[in-house]
């Protein structure tokens, strides 16, 4: 529990760096903010984070990025903010019982002119009622709330608190930033002192599975050296000491929209490839194959249609095949139909008819339904003048005949315009004959 004179969190983080047997991502966390690699767009002079981070600014702040960008050591940095006491929670293990202890020791120093930094880790974790009691203490800045979060904090903070505070995205680490930390660590006395010699070949690897995360980097980096039995770290060692790259996909948030985003607008814009791509990640994150399958199907409507009507067939077919096979068969079935319709023709004439036709009811014309085309089964119909004069278009000899339709405000509206694209070209051709002789013209 918090006192008045407790141990800063990341207190003890200096001595852990320190300490030879602590993980290399530890023993490497940068210590001043000169030694931090990447995030170039948030700590330039006179930045917010790079003011709170120097002991001078006055804002609450949210840090949202993927994991290994640099978080959590910015945390470790505001530890070391003049003038300032830090506090550091774990979402996953405080209690709203914790954050109003955090809180009320805050208030006291605060009186005494000392002001308190509260560090939250994955904040995102927090419920509304822990979230709710934070409220107040950041609104009159008893504390300035430092929360880190993996999550788009738009899906995961309420929005109160949202509003009270600065989100800062981080970005991931380019490549180029991950040898950058790799190269510090091989040489640096914190690291492996340069004691190990690493091939090109196997830090390329490296920054190929992190993924943009530092700390996964690292981590290769240290598990390959533990490996190796000659004091050199070669591409094969690597590959044996880590088996799979990262994959930065929260089925919850952000990167589940973004995803699925990217996949159906590859597929709108033919790009086999890069949907494919985007089914791979979306199929290794542990998505729900369901829902990918019900997004397939949309889009076969909504952006293929009538230009190739076999595409929602595919994508239904793929929906069957998910739900009667499962995975992992499953996601040839759902490769299948993204390179369908990914490399058919595309139209959203589909929609467009829907969406005129919509657009016109809900403006009120709706009006009655001609009386030659009501029902004219049930007793007193006839009586009512329902089903009267009604032609039957089997009769005909194309199966077409003059008759109308829609209602009577609407005779001569066209709701459907079919492109060039595919099989609607066909339509198209039909679709002009037809109507002139439904319309008698």
């Amino acid at each position: 529990m918090p006192g008045d004179d407790p141990v800063p969190a990341h207190g003890l983080d200096a001595v852990v760096r320190r300490d030879p047997g602590a993980p290399l991502a530890v023993r490497m966390r940068p210590r001043t903010l000169d030694e931090v690699i990447g995030q170039q767009h948030l700590l330039g002079p006179g930045s917010p984070l790079r003011r709170l981070v120097e002991g001078s600014g006055a804002a609450s702040v949210l840090l949202y990025g993927p994991p290994g960008t640099g978080k959590t050591t910015l945390a470790s940095l505001l530890s070391q903010a003049t003038g300032r006491r830090f506090e550091a929670l774990s979402a996953l293990s405080a209690g709203v019982k914790e954050v109003r202890a955090v809180i009320d020791v805050a208030r006291r120093r605060l009186t005494a002119g000392e002001q308190t930094v509260l560090f939250i880790d994955e904040v995102h974790r927090f419920s509304k009622t822990q979230q709710d009691a934070l409220l107040a203490a950041v609104e009159n800045r008893i504390v300035l709330l430092v929360g880190a979060t993996t999550e788009n904090p738009s899906f995961s903070v309420v929005s109160p608190l949202l509003s009270r505070s600065l989100v800062l995205q981080l970005q991931s680490l380019t490549p180029a930033d991950i040898r950058a930390v790799l190269d510090r660590a091989i040489a640096d006395e914190r690291g492996l002192a340069g004691e190990y010699t690493v091939t090109d070949a196997a830090l390329d690897h490296i920054v190929r599975i992190a993924g943009g995360d530092a700390r996964r980097a690292l981590t290769a980096l240290e598990a390959s050296a533990e490996s190796s039995l000659d004091g050199v770290v070669d591409v094969d060692l690597v590959e044996a000491s880590v088996d799979k790259a990262a994959v930065r996909y929260d089925r919850a948030g952000d990167q589940h929209y973004d995803v699925i985003s990217a996949f159906i607008k590859s597929i709108r814009g033919s790009d086999v490839d890069a949907a494919l791509h985007y089914l791979a990640r979306m199929l290794t994150a542990g998505e729900d194959p369901r829902f990918i399958a019900r997004r397939l199907m949309i889009h076969a409507s909504e952006d293929i249609g009538m230009a190739d009507p076999m595409a929602l067939q595919t994508a239904t077919a793929a929906a069957q095949v998910v739900q009667l096979v499962g995975l992992p068969e499953a996601r040839l079935a759902l490769a299948q139909a993204t390179i369908h319709l990914a490399t058919a023709p595309k139209s959203g004439a589909v929609t467009a008819a829907l969406g005129a036709a919509m657009a016109d009811v809900a403006a009120g014309k709706s009006g009655a339904v001609p009386a030659h085309l009501r029902d004219g089964h049930y007793a007193g119909a006839a009586a009512l003048g329902n089903a009267k004069g009604y032609r039957f278009p089997h009769d005909a000899r194309d199966g077409v005949l003059a008759q109308q339709y829609p209602p009577d405000d609407l005779v001569g509206t066209d709701y459907y315009t079919p492109t060039d694209h595919g099989f609607e070209r066909e339509v198209g051709g039909r679709l002009g004959k037809l109507r002139r002789i439904v319309r008698g013209k």
